[in-house]
């Protein structure tokens, strides 16, 4: 087997088995067992367990940031000087996100990947991103802050957080949410179609009334 097919295989098989079981519970072992290779191939490609779980994040993210990078490049080139609109930030990262999974597999995968990353005790996980792809996100962090000149800061984190966790939870229940729906109600719903509808959730969110508390604090 070439070198370039015992890695695909090994970061194919890492990556669907992470995104069910997750990184802690998914071990080497899993891994070569369904991968069939053996431990030394991942030793000698990866080195450890956690520069296995870093490539596989990479294969997803490296084409998410040259993406939308470009994306925000293309906005900030129309806008100009004036605030980007919230909504049409969220439809370009929304754009992207699924964009960059039909080219692996499935948005179910990518997104429980993010999930975890975003739950699970993986230090150098975070370390990792933040270090090689923290610039989209404090570039896009900055845009929705011109976009809510309103928030505190404070009152945006908390929010930006509530937005990416309805959506890492919606998309990676989207199997089970696509049969309730077609059961329930009669409709097949598409990826597309679920991104419209949540987000005038998610703006809406962003753009709330502040909270008495924060808004007191504030003053």
């Amino acid at each position: 087997m070439a070198q370039t097919d015992t890695v695909t295989r090994i970061l194919n098989t890492a990556e669907v088995l992470f995104a069910e079981r997750g990184f802690a519970e998914t071990s080497l072992r899993n891994i070569t067992s369904k991968a069939k290779v053996n431990l030394a191939a991942v030793n000698y490609h990866f080195g450890s367990k956690k520069a296995l779980i870093q490539a596989v994040f990479a294969r997803y993210l490296d084409p998410f940031t040259e993406r939308f990078h470009t994306a925000l490049d293309d906005l900030e080139a129309h806008y100009g000087d004036r605030p980007i609109p919230l909504e049409v930030l969220l439809e370009s990262m929304a754009r992207t996100v699924l964009e960059v999974p039909a080219e692996r597999n499935s948005l179910r995968v990518f997104i429980r990947l993010l999930g975890l990353a975003y739950t699970q005790a993986q230090g150098h996980l975070r370390r990792y991103i933040q270090q090689h792809y923290g610039s989209v996100f404090m570039r896009f962090s900055e845009l929705v802050r011109r976009a809510t000149p309103e928030l505190p800061d404070a009152e945006r984190f908390w929010r930006l957080h509530f937005m990416l966790g309805t959506v890492i939870f919606t998309l990676s229940g989207l199997d089970a949410l696509r049969d309730i729906a077609e059961k329930d109600y009669g409709e097949q719903v598409t990826v597309r179609d679920l991104i419209h509808r949540l987000r005038p959730v998610v703006v809406a969110g962003m753009n709330a009334p502040l909270p008495e508390a924060a808004g007191a604090s504030s003053r």
